[in-house]
């Protein structure tokens, strides 16, 4: 027979039991597509690179002669790209169309001057990244005309001087295709000059000198 204290004890027991929570099973949600939609290739990730504005003008196309012209001069990546952009911009001017912007159009043409490494550049580039024709160009010019050429160009521009049998003019032309070969180099004018000048023989800085009236 138990006592009361017994039965005490026992409830006070059963109280300090911890209550186990049993928790119930996460599912996932039902897949409601259906095998069709599952088996169709994803779509995300294909778009071009290239944004092109809409265009609602009324019977424009490009024309295929504009086309191969363009594609007669491609870009492979192992040429200049300052000369192919040069020759683009020539190009594309020749095509205009009241309703439709010159930068449309360049930005519909351009992947027809590729070919090659740069057509590859091109497929790689993030989708929907060039939004106008100043983002294409400068994404063009970084990957082919690194940082370590415009360092090249310093140098040799620096160091630039006239040849013992090199006439005043042939200088001149020798030093302004130093200066296309990287269009963005940042050098004013002024400095322009003054390393021209000071790369001349004596003869030819005095004749400068004397067609300026005096200190060139």
């Amino acid at each position: 027979m138990r006592t009361r204290s017994q039965a005490r004890n026992r409830n006070r027991r059963q109280q300090q039991i911890t209550p186990v929570i049993v928790e119930e099973p996460e599912f996932p949600m039902a897949d409601n597509r259906t095998m069709a939609q599952m088996l169709q290739a994803p779509i995300k990730g294909y778009e071009d690179a290239i944004v092109v504005p809409p265009i609602n003008a009324n019977n424009f196309e490009l024309k295929q002669t504009l086309i191969n012209l363009v594609q007669s001069n491609q870009f492979t990546g192992r040429q200049d790209p300052h000369n192919h952009l040069r020759f683009f911009n020539k190009v594309t001017s020749t095509f205009r169309h009241p309703e439709v912007p010159n930068t449309s159009i360049k930005l519909l043409l351009f992947p027809f001057s590729l070919e090659g490494e740069a057509r590859t550049w091109l497929d790689k580039e993030p989708p929907r990244s060039i939004l106008t024709w100043a983002d294409l160009s400068r994404n063009f010019i970084n990957p082919f005309f690194p940082p370590s050429k415009s360092i090249t160009f310093e140098m040799k521009s620096s160091t630039f001087l006239q040849k013992p049998n090199e006439t005043f003019n042939e200088a001149w032309e020798r030093f302004k295709g130093l200066l296309r070969q990287c269009p963005h180099h940042g050098f004013s004018e002024l400095h322009q000059l003054d390393t021209f000048y000071n790369s001349l023989n004596t003869n030819d800085q005095d004749a400068l000198d004397s067609a300026a009236g005096g200190n060139f």
